[in-house]
């Protein structure tokens, strides 16, 4: 899975990527630099990705850093960056990867996470 999001992983200033179910469960995660905490485990996770709500694309600016959010086959990309990363380059990146996704499903034994259809 990894080897999917190298290209959006080897821009500068990436922090990490995480990929959610619609139902806000985590089905994907790398960071490329320890974290303050574990972003991953927060609770409000599944009522965040609820909210969305159909929403395609978004990005959310903060003090330091920057969200990138974009909606798949299979749920929400949400791409942790600095506050300098041009937008326009990760929605780039997204779009190449967005076509792969819709050909990977949800591993319904649990045994892996992806399978190919």
């Amino acid at each position: 899975m990894k080897k999917l999001f190298n290209d959006i992983l080897n821009m500068e200033d990436i922090d990490g990527i995480m990929l959610f179910s619609f139902k806000g469960e985590l089905i994907y995660k790398v960071f490329l630099s320890p974290l303050p905490e574990e972003p991953e485990n927060k609770d409000w996770w599944e009522l965040f990705i609820r909210s969305l709500n159909g929403v395609r694309e978004t990005d959310l600016v903060f003090e330091k850093s920057k969200f990138y959010i974009r909606k798949t086959e299979i749920g929400y990309l949400i791409i942790l960056m600095g506050i300098f990363v041009p937008t326009a380059m990760v929605r780039l990146n997204c779009d190449m990867v967005l076509p792969a996704l819709k050909r990977i499903k949800i591993s319904k034994r649990g045994k892996s996470i992806f399978k190919r259809k």
